[in-house]
């Protein structure tokens, strides 16, 4: 049987997957390679394309960033990828890695949420912690009042709120950015 040959892009698309899976968690929170149907156009896409969108992501980094003194930032990296599916969220903060890793699931998430996304995540990476604690509520605040978007409210209970806040417009599709079917 003859196979296509796979491209350069497809190689470095495999080739990104598995370096972001050695910052992850849990290697299995990046899945693509179990995704017989759509890792040839996905892999594809991360090949030609992850180089602007992660160009994109540092730039809101540095913004985060920028809400803080240079001695009080905190060494960070941010990378997109497809997050697995079962996972249900857009962003996760790895703080066990040095530097503390960002992963961001842009395909989840229209592009003009993609900064909320990073504040959130930014949050737990700055303060490096999980959970979503007074103390995160505060950096948050923090975060969102240097980025110009609107802070959580501070009141009773609100750690259930904190994990989705900012808001973000979730996409129907996450898989539908990864393969090419939207604009960058």
């Amino acid at each position: 049987m003859n196979y296509p040959a796979k491209s350069d892009a497809f190689t470095r698309g495999c080739n990104y997957l598995r370096m972001v899976q050695r910052f992850a968690i849990e290697p299995k929170m990046v899945d693509v390679m179990d995704n017989l149907r759509d890792r040839i156009p996905i892999c594809n896409f991360i090949g030609n394309n992850i180089d602007t969108i992660n160009t994109q992501l540092g730039v809101y980094l540095d913004a985060c960033h920028e809400c803080f003194h240079p001695q009080k930032r905190k060494h960070i990296r941010i990378l997109a990828t497809p997050l697995a599916q079962s996972l249900g969220i857009d962003g996760v903060c790895n703080i066990f890695t040095t530097p503390v890793t960002i992963f961001v699931d842009v395909g989840r998430v229209v592009p003009q949420n993609w900064l909320h996304i990073v504040a959130h995540e930014y949050a737990h990476a700055h303060l490096g912690e999980s959970g979503h604690s007074q103390k995160f509520a505060t950096i948050l605040s923090h975060v969102c009042l240097g980025l110009g978007l609107e802070p959580p409210y501070q009141q009773p209970g609100m750690e259930a709120y904190l994990r989705s806040w900012p808001y973000c417009q979730s996409t129907r599709d996450p898989l539908s950015f990864w393969i090419g079917s939207h604009e960058i």
